[in-house]
């Protein structure tokens, strides 16, 4: 059995003595290349670390705070929320009504001649009855406005007289027409209950105006 030659394997890839010396040492050289990666160490990245403060958009009971390792955290905090302000309605100018959500110029408009047509309002309720104020709207800031009943305009009912009366939402032309012949006949008029007891204005009507009526001699 004839021993095993090489020869036509190195006559065949034509290298002579130094290139094969070069190629072997290039082979070498890749190797040590490609295993550096896995034995040389790489260097540890240190994670980014991000100011929670300008990215978290923090309100009075969130807190930022730094870990030992220098990290920081948010936590949120037991601390009295900021009280609310609300907005007086017989006071406020239509800026102000603006503020408030669901309320553009055209409703703090209407609202500002609904205070001056009545006289001012005696309850926040009565927004309600402001035209194009939806109830979702009213249920939205019925707890941001308030309504001092003492800023009210008063009318005298035994000195006013028709146009005035009549300028209340409340009370018809002929609720106004009896009242007005009502104190004619008796001279004055002493309370609301005179007139619910005369039949003058029913309960309902009387407990709307209520708060517009004072009686004078």
């Amino acid at each position: 059995m004839k021993p095993l030659s090489f020869e036509p394997l190195r006559n065949w890839f034509g290298y002579n003595r130094r290139e094969r010396r070069a190629s072997f040492v290039l082979i070498i050289l890749i190797v040590a290349v490609l295993s550096a990666r896995y034995v040389v160490p790489q260097p540890r990245q240190e994670p980014e670390i991000i100011n929670l403060e300008s990215v978290l958009p923090l309100d009075d009971s969130i807190r930022v705070r730094s870990n030992s390792n220098g990290t920081r955290q948010s936590f949120r905090q037991n601390l009295p929320a900021k009280k609310r302000q609300v907005l007086e309605l017989n006071t406020c100018d239509s800026a102000a009504l603006e503020g408030l959500p669901g309320i553009g110029p055209v409703l703090a408009r209407r609202i500002i001649k609904y205070r001056n047509l009545i006289g001012g309002f005696a309850a926040a309720g009565q927004l309600r009855e402001v035209y194009g104020l939806s109830d979702s709207t009213f249920n939205i800031i019925y707890k941001r406005v308030r309504a001092d009943s003492s800023l009210v305009e008063k009318i005298d009912l035994n000195r006013t007289d028709y146009k005035r009366l009549i300028r209340l939402p409340y009370l018809e032309k002929y609720d106004v027409t009896a009242i007005l012949k009502f104190r004619e006949l008796q001279g004055s008029i002493m309370s609301l209950d005179e007139l619910i007891k005369n039949k003058i204005l029913t309960p309902e009507k009387a407990r709307k105006v209520r708060a517009y009526m004072k009686f004078g001699e």
